[in-house]
């Protein structure tokens, strides 16, 4: 007998990202401050933790120059 998954369910959780703001984003495109703002980022220096995806992971590339990034593993 099968059970009934969700797609929460399936999907394996491979860790949290923490991500750091280390650069102003003054005199940056409007995009770049979205992402930095998207990401939870308002002050130099703060921190927030997200889950690790790919959705996470192309935002963080896009303002590489900006932030820093730990894995945090359990």
């Amino acid at each position: 007998m099968m059970e009934n998954t969700n797609a929460k369910d399936s999907q394996e959780i491979k860790g949290m990202l923490r991500v750091t703001l280390k650069r102003s984003v003054i005199g940056k495109p409007g995009d770049q401050k979205a992402t930095v703002k998207a990401l939870g980022l308002r002050k130099l220096n703060q921190s927030h933790c997200l889950p690790d995806n790919p959705c996470v992971r192309g935002m963080i590339g896009k303002v590489s120059h900006l932030v820093d990034v730990e894995e945090i593993t359990e």
